[in-house]
């Protein structure tokens, strides 16, 4: 199970940092991504982070002004979004897929998610 939280209203430019806490006791083991839809249209993966190496992966929109990191001890993925801009605002889901790297969730259907959590940026 994955929970988000951190989400809310924020001005442009400034930062918000969600937080997906998952239950199970074999975190370590997947890989996890975040993804974002808004209303009318087509989910967009925002950044993942790799089961094992840790490695990163961000979509274009994002790089540079968002970071996402993990903490297996706390089974909490975190996604630190700074410089947001009213076309970040969106409902931001965590998903987990296990043994996944950063690059294969990009490209794929993640077999868990979290339930969402909102993101609005006014301008």
């Amino acid at each position: 199970q994955l929970v988000e939280s951190g989400g809310g209203l924020v001005q442009a430019g400034g930062s918000l940092r969600l937080s997906c806490a998952a239950s199970g006791r074999t975190f370590s083991n997947y890989g996890v991504g975040w993804f974002r839809q808004v209303p009318g249209k087509e989910r967009e993966f925002v950044a993942a982070i790799s089961w094992n190496d840790r490695s990163t992966y961000y979509g274009d929109s994002v790089k540079g002004r968002f970071s996402i990191s993990r903490d297996n001890a706390k089974k909490t993925v975190y996604l630190q979004m700074n410089s947001l801009q009213s076309e970040d605002t969106a409902v931001y889901y965590c998903a987990a897929n296990p043994l996944t790297t950063a690059q294969e969730m990009r490209v794929m259907t993640p077999r868990s998610w979290g339930q969402g959590a909102q993101v609005t940026v006014s301008s």
